[in-house]
């Protein structure tokens, strides 16, 4: 992998960014006993996601991808192909069925796992990945039950290992920028924040069962790749499924888990109707068709209304089975200013306004403000993540899991806020069939959240 050289030192402008680099603090170690130069990876599920991250890992001389689990033969033979092409050693193959992974989990030449799994799976294996002594970075989603984010954080606790969930929209790059800005007091003193998963995901919810977007209706044994699992969340549940991608920005914007925590949750949903209607007017369905006839529980759009100990509101919405363009509806509004984004991270476009420096009533173009706020972690990484998944986001969310692994410093993303983020889904599922009953939060830092300090984004390193 080719390392840029030209870093520009980031001058801390916020007391918080002083105190952000006392990485070492923590209980839970991110790292090995021994530094390491090379770190060994594992992968488990292996599937279109998964291979993402694969391709990341097969970028950096710093990594060795020694064993793949996954019980698709067809994604094990997509995933070494994948292999080929960068020229590296064929990683071990366990593809004996759901639980294989557990042997991969047993070999002593694993420093850490890529867990990219369906979602019912992503607790359990990095439970055992975390008994196993192996250090986890974990796809995002949302809990099955509460009970999972608990059984992932003792064990990191029990086991003193850490656990990043991989949320690459953190990094995208107009949202960190933006987190420049909410650092520096541009802002003033946050107030509330906005964000969700607004995607029309029809077309990757059902498929012809052999190419994986917009090809068909079928799903779950006909399905093929996301359709084969993640539709049947859809019909079984109604509720906040996919909250980590409008959160996690808010998450580090307003320090969750570092000076402050999530108390309490209401959600609502709407009827369900779009997936009925897609497959009624799709050329491959028709109003005849069996999965026309479904009922599916999943609202068309959720809503979610979070407060904070601090006094902040977040409102994360779910859009997923509608006729839409994609964008994650972020805004961002304190004491002094307010930003809108509809555009998927454009500089040059979304709405800003700053209270003394911009015209009274009038929204500003966000460009001049984002290139002088670009973050330094972009500009010193903007080549190597050209080619990467989703904008360069993952190159930059991978990179921070090796690098701290090697660094031997905490994740700057970690299990607590994991835990936090995924329980989101299980609270907001009862909120809703409670008629928006409000929910508790709960502490999962056990109090640790009044004294730990921000991290994320303090550094042009990871």
């Amino acid at each position: 992998m080719t390392i840029h050289y030209d870093r520009r030192k980031f001058l801390r402008q916020t007391a918080v960014a002083g105190a952000g680099l006392a990485l070492l603090q923590t209980p839970l170690r991110a790292f090995a006993t021994e530094k390491v130069t090379k770190v060994r990876v594992g992968m488990i599920a292996i599937g279109l996601r998964g291979q993402l991250h694969l391709s990341e890992m097969l970028k950096r001389d710093d990594v060795e991808v020694v064993a793949m689990a996954d019980p698709d033969k067809q994604m094990m033979a997509m995933a070494q192909e994948l292999v080929r092409k960068f020229n590296k050693k064929a990683p071990a193959e366990y593809s004996n069925g759901n639980h294989d992974y557990r042997n991969l989990l047993k070999r002593d030449d694993i420093d850490a796992v890529i867990i990219a799994s369906p979602w019912e799976w992503h607790a359990p294996q990095g439970v055992d990945a975390l008994n196993a002594g192996k250090m986890v970075g974990m796809e995002v989603c949302g809990a099955i039950k509460l009970q999972d984010c608990w059984d992932i954080v003792h064990a990191a606790e029990k086991n003193k290992l850490g656990v990043m969930p991989l949320e690459n929209v953190c990094y995208r790059r107009d949202i960190m920028a933006i987190h420049n800005m909410v650092n520096k007091g541009m802002f003033g003193e946050m107030l509330h924040l906005q964000g969700g998963y607004q995607h029309d995901l029809r077309g990757v919810l059902f498929n012809d069962g052999k190419s994986a977007y917009d090809s068909g209706v079928e799903f779950g044994a006909k399905g093929y790749s996301e359709a084969k699992w993640r539709t049947q969340h859809y019909v079984d549940r109604n509720g906040e499924n996919y909250p980590t991608h409008g959160l996690g920005p808010a998450h580090m914007a307003v320090g969750i888990n570092r000076g402050n925590r999530l108390t309490r949750l209401s959600s609502i949903a709407t009827k369900s109707r779009g997936l009925n209607r897609y497959i009624a007017n799709h050329p491959k369905g028709g109003a005849d068709h069996p999965n026309a006839k479904i009922k599916y529980k999943q609202g068309d759009i959720v809503n979610t209304q979070i407060q904070t100990a601090n006094g902040e509101s977040i409102l994360l919405t779910l859009d997923t089975s509608s006729p839409r363009p994609y964008n994650l509806g972020f805004r961002y509004q304190g004491t002094n200013g307010i930003w809108e984004d509809h555009h998927a991270g454009e500089f040059e476009k979304g709405m800003l306004h700053f209270e003394n420096l911009s015209e009274k009533h009038t929204w500003d173009n966000p460009q001049k403000f984002m290139e002088e706020n670009d973050h330094p972690l972009w500009k010193r990484f903007e080549k190597d993540a050209e080619n990467s998944g989703h904008g360069g986001m993952d190159f930059f969310v991978d990179n921070a899991f090796i690098e701290c692994i090697k660094r031997k410093v905490e994740f700057p993303m970690d299990v607590y806020d994991l835990a936090t983020w995924y329980a989101i889904t299980p609270l907001s599922e009862k909120s809703i069939a409670m008629g928006g009953q409000v929910q508790s939060i709960p502490d999962f830092t056990n109090g640790k959240w009044k004294t730990r300090k921000p991290i994320f984004g303090l550094s042009d390193e990871y």
